[in-house]
């Protein structure tokens, strides 16, 4: 089958990888335009533009609706991954088997842009990847396929992109196969629910919360937008993090350094900060950053 695949972010090169090295053609990648990056703003293409550039697979970066019809026309079946616009729907219908997407949920579980990182949020112990045919609607076609999998309770949204980009290549192949072979998708079952674009502000973390809420915060905000707080009216970014065995009566933001672990309180229970970025500076150890900081005995966060 002649197939293109429409991807920005790295979590598409594991299916890209298979496809390529698949019976199948891989005709072209798709991918946004190359866009300002890093101190000097410079232009740089995103991962998968990389990808195929160094797998010297044909690469079309579309600035138009028009660019992106022309660059899927010949194509039998485009599948999407993380592309970064929605498809127009008149575009839908030009390769011969239509468009499938890869969507990092359990549909229709968390249809939308953060389906991982709210997932997380919400404090789920299972999700999974969902090969669906593309409608009009966002993440509401038909399925073709799927797979669940157990959230590692210490992974962050960082490690779950990355497990469930692994398991999308077995997805990806089956809901080929079963195009190929001229199977039919089935509707989608359940109660929807959204996983809406992350705010910088939803990233500020309450104190006054209770540490579990709190920690899902951090693990799903990772690698971006970051949960964080604000010490000594500085941002402090607070980017791996665990549950404190047993319970500790601190005040809700009060930091304690004890037995070379840096701890702050919540409404209920405390937890073991891991890792930060303090204003300006790179990532340090939770530990590394409370001795350099040297705070004072009650002082808070938030």
């Amino acid at each position: 089958m002649r197939i293109g695949v429409a991807a920005t972010p790295d979590v598409a090169i594991p299916t890209l990888n298979w496809l390529n090295g698949s019976r199948h053609e891989l005709v072209r990648v798709i991918s946004q335009p190359d866009r300002p990056a890093g101190r000097g703003q410079s232009l740089k293409p995103s991962p998968v533009s990389q990808w195929a550039l160094a797998a010297g697979v044909d690469l079309v970066r579309p600035l138009t609706p028009e660019d992106l019809d022309r660059a899927i026309k010949d194509l039998q079946l485009l599948v999407t991954i993380g592309y970064g616009r929605i498809l127009p729907q008149q575009s839908l219908s030009l390769p011969a088997f239509g468009c499938i997407n890869l969507h990092f949920s359990l549909l229709p579980q968390y249809r939308g842009a953060a389906p991982v990182q709210r997932a997380l949020e919400a404090g789920e112990m299972q999700t999974g990847v969902t090969v669906f045919k593309l409608d009009a609607g966002v993440d509401t076609g038909p399925i073709y396929s799927s797979r669940v999998i157990d959230i590692d309770p210490m992974f962050r949204s960082s490690e779950v992109f990355t497990q469930l980009s692994i398991i999308g290549v077995d997805v990806v192949k089956e809901a080929i196969e079963l195009i190929s072979a001229g199977g039919n998708p089935h509707e989608q079952v359940g109660i929807a629910s959204h996983a809406g674009k992350i705010f910088r502000e939803e990233a500020k973390i309450a104190w006054d919360l209770p540490a579990t809420l709190t920690l899902n915060k951090i693990r799903g905000f990772y690698p971006a937008p970051i949960a964080w707080t604000t010490f000594r009216d500085q941002i402090l970014k607070i980017t791996s993090a665990r549950l404190h065995r047993p319970l500790l009566a601190l005040k809700p933001g009060e930091i304690l350094l004890s037995n070379n672990i840096l701890l702050i309180g919540t409404e209920q229970g405390a937890l073991e900060i891991d890792s930060v970025i303090p204003a300006g500076k790179k990532e340090m150890s939770g530990v590394e950053w409370a001795r350099g900081a040297r705070f004072e005995s009650g002082e808070l966060c938030g």
